[in-house]
């Protein structure tokens, strides 16, 4: 039973030996409506391809887990009705049941992981939410980047999240924090936040290096790279603070728990901040491909490929 199927672009570039860089499909579903989230897929993997590598795209279609989609698959899954939003506990049970799902972070890494993809572009990761002393939500990928040996790079954990908590979570767990290129935890619409990131790495050769050692040393999971936000692009935080507790009030108010949170976080965020904010996920999701493309393409030259 072949357990992953790669694309045939992607096949091509695991034979020839050449970057490659993962990317999850809950942005394509559950991110944004259509057309724009096909658009924004395509942008992101034209990013990819400029940059020196292959994009793989990973998701569940009928059943099957894909690392890489053709054009008409991206377009499938972009118009799909009732997509699952697969984590590390749920995809080998869409998988069974024949069902359509789209990968979160930490499902994306441990498909990557299985398809041989060392590097992972993202938005932002998933976290600490607020309020988790008492309903104790907290992520998944926070888990899987401990345990599964991928470089994600992110604009930091998404903004509705608890920060300070979320950093602890990384520490408690091993993972390596790197803000790419300065000493702030980027926080995801903003490119600086009020947290010092735990490490910093200023070129994509360092981040590639780190990874290579960290499987060479036999330490186990990945790195998280946070990357910010370009700054012609961010929503500085003092607009963007009143706004989320807003919607997070309303989340509450209205008993929404558990994978339904974030969605309605993001989507009322959108309509408050009347589009902004999805504009910023795009340039930032657009950035994090040009950083991982480049990081995916000095892994490669470091293990003697390129």
């Amino acid at each position: 039973m072949t357990l992953i199927t790669l694309s045939p672009e992607v096949a091509e570039a695991k034979a020839a030996g050449t970057p490659i860089v993962a990317l999850e499909s809950t942005i394509i579903t559950h991110g944004m409506p259509y057309p724009q989230n096909l658009e924004t897929a395509r942008r992101v993997e034209g990013e990819i391809r400029a940059h020196g590598a292959t994009p793989a795209t990973i998701a569940v279609l009928d059943g099957v887990l894909y690392a890489g989609l053709t054009d008409q698959q991206l377009e499938q899954l972009a118009q799909a009705k009732n997509v699952a939003k697969l984590s590390r506990a749920d995809l080998a049970v869409c998988m069974a049941r024949g069902g359509n799902g789209a990968t979160t972070v930490a499902a994306t890494m441990i498909a990557a992981d299985m398809a041989g993809i060392a590097v992972f572009a993202t938005g932002g990761i998933g976290g600490v939410h607020k309020g988790a002393e008492d309903s104790f939500d907290i992520s998944a990928d926070l888990t899987e980047l401990a345990q599964t040996p991928v470089t994600v790079v992110a604009a930091g954990a998404k903004a509705i999240l608890d920060l300070t908590k979320t950093l602890e979570v990384l520490e408690t767990n091993g993972v390596p924090v790197i803000a790419f290129g300065q000493d702030s935890f980027p926080a995801f619409w903003s490119a600086q936040s009020d947290l010092t990131a735990p490490l910093r790495l200023d070129s994509a050769a360092e981040i590639a290096r780190a990874h290579v050692l960290r499987g060479q040393i036999g330490l186990p999971g990945g790195q998280l790279i946070a990357n910010p936000i370009p700054t012609e692009a961010e929503i500085d935080a003092e607009t963007l603070a009143p706004i989320i507790a807003q919607a997070t009030a309303e989340a509450e108010a209205q008993g929404v728990t558990g994978k339904g949170v974030t969605p309605f976080l993001l989507s009322r965020i959108f309509e408050l901040t009347e589009g902004r904010s999805l504009e910023a996920n795009i340039a930032l999701v657009l950035n994090n491909a040009r950083l991982a493309a480049k990081i995916a393409s000095e892994i490669t030259k470091m293990r003697g490929n390129g």
